[in-house]
């Protein structure tokens, strides 16, 4: 460690955000027929597809999307939490994805009938 290095509970600061809103669509896909089924079998892809594309012709620079991995509840599929809110979708048709970025990405209200509530 340097003179200049300061560990991070060291400093008192403010982390930057990247983004005002970030998104998380799982892309897992496992075979139709596995007992916990997936996002990727439920056809998750194309939806994100839109969705990376509508916040890009929107231009919502202050929105991210990340294509991620299994988030853990992969027969409710296909899946999207949305960050800071935490709040988990489940979109079905490319109307879902339209009403998730017009409501919640673009004008920060809920859409919720597409709420998905989540229990361990």
């Amino acid at each position: 460690m340097t003179d200049q290095t300061v560990m991070a509970e060291e400093a008192d600061f403010e982390l930057p955000q990247v983004y005002r809103i970030h998104a998380f669509g799982c892309v897992t896909q496992r075979p139709p027929s596995h007992p916990r089924g997936s996002c990727g079998a439920s056809g998750s892809q194309p939806l994100w597809d839109r969705l990376a594309k509508a916040i890009e012709a929107r231009r919502l620079g202050d929105v991210g999307f990340t294509a991620s991995g299994c988030l853990g509840f992969c027969a409710a599929g296909p899946l999207l939490v949305v960050y800071p809110e935490g709040i988990w979708y489940r979109p079905t048709t490319p109307e879902d994805v339209d009403e998730i970025v017009e409501s919640h990405l673009v004008n920060g209200k809920r859409v919720d009938r597409l709420v998905m509530i989540l229990k361990k």
